[in-house]
Order: C-alpha cells, then structure tokens, then sequence
C-alpha cells in the first residue's frame, strides 16, 4: 500500500517554497490508497449465483466459493493438480467435488484453471485502482498550480515545475469486437438448438437478451471460421448442439446428479467455449 507524507513546515531562509495540500486533496489520497487495498475484494451478485449454481451440491457449493475466494486472493489461476487445490481451499477429501466444480465453472490452461468473470473483475479492481491514483494525483497538482499562481501574485521569485498531467486511456472489452458479415438467423439457430437437444428444456420466447448471445455467439464463430454463406454457419452450430445432445454431463445423464443444461446456460460465452473445444464431451467417447 502506498502512504504519502507532506511536510507541514514554514521554508528556513534560502529554501525553496514548499506547498501544503489542501484537506481535499489530501482526501484523495487517502482514497486512492484504500483502493489499493482492497484490491482482494469481489462484488458477489447473489442472484447470479444462485441461477448459475442452483444445481450444486452443498460440497460443491461450498469448493466453488473457497476457489473463487482463492483465485481473487491470488490474482493467479487455480493450480492444475487436484490435490494440490484440495489443500489449498481446505477440503482434502472432496477431490471429487473439487474436479467437478473446476470442469463446469474454469478453463483448464497450461498454468492452471482460469476464470473468464475472474479475470475480468480483477482487470477492473486495476482500472479503478489506477484511476483513483491519477484522480488524487491530478487534485494535487491542481492544487499546487493554484498555490503557486497565488504565490506569484505577491512573491515574483516563486518558481515550480509542474508536471503535465498523465492522460487516462479507457480500454473496453466487448464481447462483439467487430461485426459479422452475414445477418445471424436467430430464428434458425433457436429451431436446431431444439432439433438437435430434444431432451433439454424447450425455449417457449426468443427474447432480446437471448438474440443478444446469440449474435455474440454467431459472430464469434464467423470471426472463427471466415462463414462465407449462413449454412456455413448453421452447419457448425449443428454440430455444437449435437455435442451437447451427446454429453452425459450436460444432459442429466450423470449418476447421481439431477442438473441438466438449458439454452441460456449454452449460450453464455464461457460455456459455448468449454462446450466447443470438447471439455463435458464423454470421457473416454467420441
């Protein structure tokens, strides 16, 4: 955590001027700081969580949120080795649980198990923490150049170098960074998802927030694959759905577990991903 100190004394004879932030800036400061530590703390949307893990065990619950709690804390990917996570987050014999959890809500990597959302919070704990240092450090010199006009005003010998101000550059992350170049056929893409998932809940409304994913979804792929007609494209979303059609996991058909996949979960970025390179496939199945 950065602390700032200001000298509050009177210059000695032969000293340069030294400015005294006001109690506003000062303020600032302090605020930048308590952003910069409390960079290990996480919004947790309640409603979020409970439509996306509803179906977890207690067990299962309880490992997901020690991990998401562990990878906030770390700011690193969870480490690859079950064990050595089931130490970590204190729930040695639940591997099981722990291997489940990990398969559904993480990326395997080569450095370990990331987290889309994760990584995307804790992006912007940095962007907050940066901007609240250049917001304090602006106030500041804000001051200090109107301490020093006054200063001019009645002590001509009064000379400060003033730094220019850092410019702040917003980056966004959207999920659309450029537009398809074929029209998405929501419409026909709703009636394969049907066609090819008959024992998944039926959609009874394409609303907007769905035709949102979904153009996501279809751009995604074309950015991919370079579509050059849209039955390139249905093409590859049959496939899709026909992968989850066949997984186990995704269809209820794991013993012992009740949950199932639907639509709106399929269409969430980082299951269309997980669902795409083959992770709930069939161990041991083509």
């Amino acid at each position: 955590m950065v602390s700032y100190n200001f000298e509050q004394r009177l210059p000695l004879a032969g000293e340069k001027r030294i400015l005294h932030p006001s109690a506003d800036v000062l303020l600032f400061v302090k605020q930048a700081n308590e952003v910069r530590s409390k960079l290990h703390y996480y919004q947790f949307n309640i409603g979020d969580y409970q439509s996306h893990t509803g179906h977890l065990s207690e067990i299962e619950d309880l490992a997901y949120r020690r991990m998401l709690d562990w990878i906030y804390l770390h700011e690193k990917p969870i480490p690859k080795e079950i064990n050595e996570v089931a130490r970590n987050i204190r729930m040695r014999t639940h591997c099981e649980s722990i291997a489940i959890v990990l398969q559904e809500f993480f990326i395997c990597t080569e450095t370990g198990w990331v987290s889309d959302r994760v990584q995307r919070e804790i992006a912007k704990a940095g962007d907050k923490s940066r901007k609240a240092s250049e917001s304090a450090r602006a106030r500041w010199d804000a001051d200090a150049l109107r301490t020093q006009s006054k200063g001019n005003a009645t002590h001509n010998t009064l000379h400060i170098t003033h730094k220019p101000i850092d410019t702040i550059l917003v980056k966004t992350d959207g999920l659309d960074p450029m537009p398809s170049r074929i029209a998405c056929p929501t419409d026909k893409l709703l009636a394969l998802y049907h066609q090819e998932c008959p024992t998944l809940p039926r959609v009874m409304m394409l609303n907007d927030k769905r035709k949102k994913h979904l153009v996501s979804r279809w751009r995604e792929v074309d950015a991919e694959d370079h579509l050059e007609t849209a039955e390139d494209g249905l093409k590859i979303f049959q496939d899709i759905f026909s992968k989850v059609h066949k997984s186990d996991f995704l269809c209820g058909r794991t013993a012992g577990r009740q949950w199932k996949s639907n639509f709106d979960w399929l269409i969430q970025p980082t299951n269309f991903l997980k669902v795409v390179e083959g992770q709930y496939d069939n161990r041991g199945k083509s």
